[in-house]
């Protein structure tokens, strides 16, 4: 024997090495080459590790190789697809002839109760992800997948928590057994310390479990406090990934006792169906705003009007702002239109100094739209001076038709057509005073 794995020839466990360089295998003890049908080391040169243990053509995407370190063992539980079980693996990287090894032990890790009992499960999350993929919005698909986890795994609440563009967290997505108290409403924009000890786990590829939560008291008291308050004692968080940028982690709080070492091998695998969902919402909310904005002002175009007005109540007042930029024509014709796109920009600047908060619309080349729900009637004549300031401030020109109504029970629309009425009344006078070749500056 001159080799360090050759003293693992007649073990009990399953003993492999293969080359880091190459994935060759080098070694298999007595028990490994019996249990995957080889008769001696001669039946197992110049094969792939990922051929034999994975059953794989190609190396495991799931590759640990670069997370070794000489000297110490890395411990994991996982189903074994090929040997149809829950094992334990531990892992080294062993220096030999000036070369680097991968040597693998592999445990038994459950009895046959254990084994049923975690194909079930198996098979319950299964069936879970073939209802979730069946959905019609990827919203759904990641409620379902939630719902499918946190009851497989006898959990009190599953969740999604997504970092925020200043740099926080939101629970996005949640799931709560019966009985159980939501909480995601009172878990958005979550401060960045609370979370920072994970974080920092999640960038050296570690996932958090929490068997008890009184054994972080010292070592994490803000994550202590926030998970103390919820009723939480246990839980398991994944790191989610969009290609390699961190982008927030979901989880499952008091899972089962029994299920939590399998459970998060379970949810590892889970994150990447995760992913996919929400990599095809964000795809779709990026198209539904494409389709929704105006490309040149940012405000929304016809469509979003349409969908704005379809969610109005009819009992709130409403008021009813219609604007056209006088002059657009004249300074596309005689000066360019980079001239107009900046004319009309600078009128939508003033229109959102004066109605920013509420539904601002460009229903035209030249003409713009603000509509104020819930608005009382002063402030909007109050906003639509304000709005003529900023005009005249701006050198830049719009006819503007108001109208309110305590209720809108007659139509959006009918009230739209009456405000555009005014406005083009208020363009009549305007021409009439200063001439249809004026320019748009007064």
């Amino acid at each position: 024997m001159n080799k360090i794995w050759e003293l693992f020839d007649t073990a009990d466990a399953l003993v492999y090495t293969s080359e880091m360089d190459n994935h060759e295998l080098v070694y298999m003890n007595k028990k490994a080459l019996r249990t995957y049908g080889f008769h001696s080391l001669a039946d197992i040169s110049s094969k792939k590790c990922y051929e034999v243990l994975k059953n794989c053509s190609v190396p495991c995407p799931t590759c640990d190789d670069h997370k070794l370190k000489q000297g110490y063992f890395k411990e994991c539980r996982c189903y074994d697809p090929v040997l149809k079980e829950q094992v334990t693996h531990k892992t080294a990287i062993i220096e030999a002839d000036g070369k680097k090894y991968r040597m693998e032990l592999t445990f038994d890790a459950e009895t046959p109760k254990q084994h049923d009992s975690m194909m079930l499960l198996e098979a319950q999350i299964n069936k879970g992800v073939r209802v979730a993929l069946q959905q019609e919005t990827p919203s759904q698909t990641l409620q379902v997948l939630l719902e499918y986890v946190g009851k497989a795994l006898g959990g009190m609440r599953t969740y999604i928590f997504e970092r925020n563009e200043n740099g926080y967290d939101d629970n996005t997505y949640e799931w709560v057994a019966d009985g159980v108290t939501p909480m995601k409403d009172s878990l958005q924009n979550l401060p960045a310390e609370v979370c920072a000890n994970w974080y920092r786990n999640f960038r050296v590829g570690r996932h958090i479990v929490i068997k008890n939560i009184e054994n972080i008291q010292k070592s994490d008291p803000l994550q202590y406090k926030n998970l103390k308050r919820q009723d939480i004692h246990s839980l398991i968080v994944i790191p989610l990934y969009d290609e390699r940028k961190l982008i927030g982690f979901y989880g499952i709080d008091n899972p089962s006792g029994k299920s939590l070492d399998y459970a998060s091998d379970m949810l590892q695998i889970m994150a990447h169906f995760i992913i996919s969902s929400l990599k095809r919402r964000n795809l779709i909310r990026k198209l539904k705003e494409m389709s929704y904005r105006d490309q040149l002002t940012q405000i929304g175009n016809r469509y979003a009007m349409n969908e704005y007005i379809g969610g109005l109540q009819s009992e709130q007042s409403l008021g009813i702002v219609y604007c056209d930029i006088t002059g657009l024509k004249q300074v596309n014709d005689r000066e360019g239109h980079a001239f107009g796109d900046k004319l009309i920009l600078d009128a939508c600047e003033c229109l959102k100094k004066s109605f920013g908060d509420y539904g601002l619309f460009r229903i035209g080349g030249d003409e713009l739209l603000a509509i104020c729900a819930g608005i009382e009637e002063t402030a909007l004549w109050q906003g639509i001076d304000r709005l003529k300031k900023h005009l005249k401030d701006g050198s830049v020109h719009m006819a503007i038709g108001g109208i309110w109504d305590k209720n809108h029970f007659g139509g959006v629309e009918k009230l739209i057509t009456a405000a555009e009425t005014k406005m083009y009344q208020d363009k009549a006078a305007y021409y009439s005073k200063y001439g249809t070749d004026r320019r748009h500056r007064p």
